[in-house]
């Protein structure tokens, strides 16, 4: 790292953790560059097919609950 960016490291690092997640936002979004007119678009389509899915009941849901267990489970098996 160059001797500027350990700097301002130093500096933000004292920022509140609600501050520092902002910026690493902001960070992350200067570098997607230009969004992808085609890649919005399909994930409008994928939408639009997973909302027809479970409206016509060919998707099972699983509750938030059991979810969370099983990544809390699977994180605990590590």
């Amino acid at each position: 790292m160059s001797r500027t960016l350990i700097e301002v490291w130093n500096e933000l690092a004292d920022l509140p953790e609600k501050e520092r997640a902002d910026l690493a936002g902001l960070l992350i979004e200067s570098l997607e560059g230009e969004p992808d007119d085609g890649v919005a678009a399909a994930w409008a389509v994928e939408i639009e097919r997973r909302v027809a899915d479970l409206d016509a009941g060919r998707t099972k849901t699983v509750p938030w609950e059991q979810v969370r267990q099983r990544l809390l489970d699977r994180l605990n098996d590590r």
